[in-house]
């Protein structure tokens, strides 16, 4: 309770006397030995200070009175929130009051509200801003998707956004925490240095490492590190999730080398729609590993490439697919002897550009699996049911289907009044088109223009396929599967292919010739048969037959999914890395494998920032994934860049300021919370580097005015 007495007339004084209750005890206030009391006469020398019992009085000038009625209500907020006082804290606490005062500070920020902020607490320990300028930074992480600590040395900058990261991890916002920083202050390759890798870069990380130890059990950093859920590198590692140049990823126009890929190309996302790409970062050469999924599809990356995964724990309980790196999911890819991680499927088909076709896909799809077009007779098809060669019959306009017996049907012209007799056969000229005339059952193919065509014609020509060469199996007590075969092999490629386009999976195996009964004219007696199971995702109709409809209607078609199989080394290669404006940050790469290489759920602190490049500060911008938090720190004056390289840091300010989302925190001498003489410190190199910037300003003025000067004296 404060009570003020009225100064009295003539003398300019006023008296203010402040009730500590009996709740506290009077040390707790004026600190041991008198410390705190000590520490506010010092700072109010013209007020005269006395305490007796649990009372204070303050006899002075009225303004300074005040000043100090008010920092005892401060002090008192502070202890009823259960935080101790401290001579920083009180010395803190009346900086913020004066600046109020003059008017430089905020009105509705009061000291009370800064240092009861507890950010985290471990052992005993509370992590907590300590200065104004630190609240409003630590209020910006939460507010803030990117957000900048910019400020000299000793200003928590680093140390609070760590707190804030890990606080996010404790109470599951993110996933992982990834901690970097650029590795120049050596003036050195790390290559050149001696020692294995983490020895290298281990100098230029500690700072992270002594700040985790702060913060978490020691003994659960190793553990959180393996397990990929804490993530310290150097900056040029961070971003190396890479794969090689030459491996495939899949475009609206088709197959596409990664390595020819620029900003502004279009690659196919999950979901099956174009996504442009917004970064491509050459990597050099990298490690690189091949990673096989169970049903034989393969890609390459290199170690640190990202991969969305789950476990089957993870289904169970219902939880979110998690990003994991290459080499963390080596040597342990099974759980009991089951593979341990699915990989994620197209959510929808591959939506490529509508493009026109000489034949009916469906029409295509029969004759590819049970027609004859070798080019020596009519073109022909063998089939038990009628109703697919009615169904043939009307998707070949000018052609009849003629029965000729049993399970043969020539496909003859529809012979118009006036035509010549050598007039082409309107599916042989289709055929002759599509570069299919003459293929037998071993050489046959679909052409690319099906290929890559709309969903509906891949669609039609894989049940005009299935119709014809596939058909429903069953199991007891299993879901119906697909089966296909043929004696191409490269037909095989593209019926798996046309399955992976639309969102199923196809496993292969072979069906030996060798041994097998050869007294029939059947070609699958001659030739090795490729059979085919297939697993398509519901809503995705295989059969128009009725029959086959039927049959894998009532069993049920399952689910397609895939696990990784394997990961093994494969060799060095050049590689490079792509991110695309997916909002899952997935794109197709080889057999339809979804890969990606953004952060997705993290919070990502980049520290000591003042040392990137304008490329490297961009590249770690782009690399923010969706529900992740970036923090960047750096001190403009302590740039160690080599001489000519422009700082980032001081580039992405002119460049970011006022976007949506970003923002800009500054920190001063003021917010030092080193030892006091590292603020004077600061501020003396501040005073120096001005004075030197307008003396240099003058000399310059001086010489252009001398100039000038010597050029009216030649005229």
């Amino acid at each position: 309770m404060t009570q003020t007495t009225p100064p009295q007339a003539g003398s300019g004084q006023e008296t203010a006397r402040f009730t500590v209750p009996p709740a506290h005890p009077m040390v707790t206030v004026l600190g041991s030995g008198d410390s705190l009391l000590r520490v506010i006469e010092d700072a109010f020398p013209g007020t005269d200070i006395h305490v007796r019992g649990n009372e204070i009085s303050a006899t002075g000038n009225p303004a300074e009175v005040a000043l100090v009625q008010r920092l005892f209500d401060e002090m008192m907020l502070v202890l009823r929130a259960g935080q101790p006082m401290t001579e920083d804290a009180v010395e803190r606490s009346i900086s913020m009051l004066r600046a109020q005062e003059n008017g430089t500070g905020a009105v509705d920020e009061t000291p009370a509200e800064v240092l009861t902020q507890n950010i985290l607490s471990n052992r005993g320990r509370t992590i907590r801003p300590k200065t104004l300028n630190q609240k409003r930074y630590v209020d910006a992480i939460d507010k803030h998707t990117v957000v900048f600590g910019i400020g000299p040395a000793g200003t928590g900058k680093t140390y609070l956004a760590m707190a804030k990261a890990v606080q996010a991890l404790q109470a599951k916002q993110v996933t992982r925490i990834i901690l970097t920083r650029p590795a120049v202050e050596a003036g050195e390759r790390l290559g050149y240095l001696p020692g294995t890798l983490y020895e290298k870069i281990d100098p230029y990380l500690r700072p992270l490492y002594d700040a985790l130890h702060d913060m978490l059990d020691p003994d659960s950093i190793p553990r959180l590190m393996a397990a990929g859920t804490i993530e310290v590198a150097p900056l040029a590692y961070m971003r190396g999730r890479a794969q090689p140049v030459f491996t495939k990823v899949l475009t609206p126009d088709g197959w596409r080398p990664i390595g020819d890929l620029q900003v502004g190309d279009l690659v196919v996302g999950s979901n099956g729609e174009p996504t442009p790409v917004l970064g491509v970062y050459p990597q050099g050469e990298k490690d690189i590993y091949r990673v096989t999924a169970q049903d034989g599809a393969w890609t390459l990356a290199c170690g640190e490439h990202l991969w969305t995964v789950r476990t089957a724990s993870d289904k169970r309980r219902n939880k979110p697919w998690r990003v994991m790196e290459t080499q963390e999911m080596i040597g342990n890819l099974r759980a009991a002897h089951a593979r341990r991680y699915e990989l994620p499927m197209l959510t929808a088909p591959v939506q490529f550009p509508e493009r026109e076709v000489p034949m009916d896909p469906y029409a295509l799809g029969l004759l590819l699996g049970d027609g004859c077009i070798t080019g020596k007779t009519t073109p022909s098809f063998a089939t038990g049911d009628p109703e697919l060669a009615t169904a043939l019959e009307d998707a070949l306009p000018g052609t009849i289907v003629r029965h000729k017996g049993g399970v043969d049907y020539v496909l003859n012209r529809v012979r118009r009044p006036g035509e010549s007799m050598r007039t082409e056969n309107p599916v042989t000229g289709a055929l002759r088109t599509l570069d299919l005339f003459g293929t037998r059952s071993h050489t046959k193919l679909v052409p690319d223009a099906y290929l890559h065509n709309s969903a509906e014609v891949r669609l039609a020509l894989l049940q005009g396929l299935l119709d014809a060469d596939g058909g429903p199996v069953t199991q007891a007590d299993r879901t119906c599967r697909i089966q296909f075969s043929t004696t191409s092999i490269v037909l095989r490629d593209d019926v798996i292919a046309l399955v992976q386009s639309l969102g199923g999976t196809a496993y292969a195996r072979r069906r030996l010739a060798a041994g097998r009964n050869r007294s029939t004219a059947r070609a699958a007696h001659r030739r090795d048969a490729h059979v085919l199971d297939i697993r398509l995702p519901e809503g995705v109709e295989p059969f128009r037959l009725a029959r086959k409809r039927d049959v894998y209607h009532a069993a049920g078609g399952g689910r397609p999914m895939r696990f990784i199989d394997s990961i093994e080394p494969t060799g060095r290669e050049e590689c490079v890395c792509i991110q695309v404006a997916a909002e899952d940050s997935l794109y197709v790469t080889q057999d339809y494998l979804l890969t990606h290489n953004t952060l997705n759920d993290a919070f990502i602190i980049l520290d000591e920032a003042q040392n990137t490049n304008p490329e490297q500060m961009k590249m770690f911008l782009t690399r923010l994934g969706f529900d992740s938090k970036i923090v960047i720190t750096g001190d403009v004056t302590q740039i160690d860049l080599p001489g000519g390289t422009k700082s980032g840091l001081r580039q992405v300010r002119d460049i970011l300021q006022g976007v949506e989302d970003v923002h800009f925190s500054q920190l001063t001498s003021t917010d030092v919370v080193r030892h006091k003489l590292v603020g004077r410190i600061v501020d003396a190199y501040d005073r120096y580097d001005s004075a030197q910037q307008e003396a240099g300003q003058a000399q310059g003025d001086g010489a252009g005015a001398q100039g000038n000067r010597g050029h009216r004296k030649r005229k």
